[in-house]
């Protein structure tokens, strides 16, 4: 796949998403932080993305403390949208500002493709939602921000997520809920709810596409995407899992490699040269290149 041709009467990948949640099943969508990680999800079969935040500020070298800006994630999300034509389901945090932010953050982020954009309910800066110490906002005033997310979209789905459980419990994250999908939100996202129980009772309150966030290392047991599908939840995300893996291998070499001075141990454990060129396509840029010289002056 070369992105530099798109073949014409390309669906969008809004559309895309639409149509995946029309089947009824369950999407699950690894966290991807980088095209690369993007394309090996493509490639084994994934029919969505999620482009993490807190995946790509660690790939910063920063912590999710929103310290991004809205130009920088709409370039990342560009490169992964190009590297793939899937659905990605983009992180915004807060919408990088009120009610007139989030809708210049939604025009630019559906700009390059994105499928879905995803908001919050804290307060600015925000926190890692499996963390302590957040606080959220009025509920009517993330419903505002969420009417002004619909009124500026076009195409894309608006992700509407609650930390209310974690700071009021889980009737105001229910409340909430509801108020959000009344301002329009097309999928509501209840973060860090702490029990297989709460999950169930989310999906009974709320009606409508449900998203679930199945994280390592927080307040969520661990749920299989089987389980999420029964109760109804439509989308199951795995935000920062590549991220995590990556980091630990991309560590246990580097330290080896100090140790040894040499990489030969690790041969077996990466990809090939031509394992590599064809995960990006590179004879298609190449056969590209010759039909463009063949056709030239």
């Amino acid at each position: 796949m070369v992105w530099l041709v798109t073949p014409p009467g390309t669906e969008h990948p809004a559309r895309q998403l639409r149509g995946l949640l029309a089947t009824g099943d369950a999407i699950v969508a690894p966290g991807v932080f980088n095209a690369l990680v993007a394309r090996i999800a493509h490639r084994l079969g994934f029919r969505a993305l999620y482009f993490s935040g807190a995946a790509f500020s660690a790939s910063l070298g920063l912590p999710d403390l929103g310290l991004f800006t809205l130009d920088e994630l709409v370039d990342a999300v560009r490169w992964v949208v190009r590297a793939t034509g899937l659905p990605v389901i983009v992180d915004a945090d807060t919408g990088f500002g009120e009610a007139l932010n989030v809708m210049r953050t939604v025009r630019e982020l559906e700009a390059v493709g994105a499928a879905a954009v995803q908001i919050e309910d804290q307060v600015w800066p925000k926190r890692c939602g499996h963390l302590e110490g957040k606080e959220v906002i009025p509920a009517e005033a993330m419903a505002e921000k969420v009417a002004a997310a619909v009124q500026a979209r076009q195409t894309l789905l608006i992700v509407a997520r609650t930390d209310a459980r974690a700071t009021h419990g889980l009737e105001e994250a229910i409340r909430r809920a509801r108020l959000y999908r009344e301002a329009g939100a097309d999928i509501i996202f209840p973060e860090a709810l702490t029990s297989e129980a709460e999950f169930q009772a989310f999906a009974e309150a709320v009606p409508g596409p449900l998203l679930a966030n199945m994280t390592e290392f927080g307040k969520t047991p661990y749920i299989t995407v089987e389980q999420f599908r029964r109760w109804g939840y439509s989308i199951v995300i795995f935000p920062v899992s590549t991220l995590r893996v990556a980091a630990r291998v991309v560590e246990d070499f580097l330290r080896d490699l100090w140790d040894k001075g040499t990489q030969v141990d690790w041969l077996d454990r990466m990809q090939t040269r031509s394992e590599l060129y064809d995960l990006i396509g590179y004879a298609d840029y190449e056969a590209l290149d010759r039909r463009l010289a063949d056709h030239g002056p």
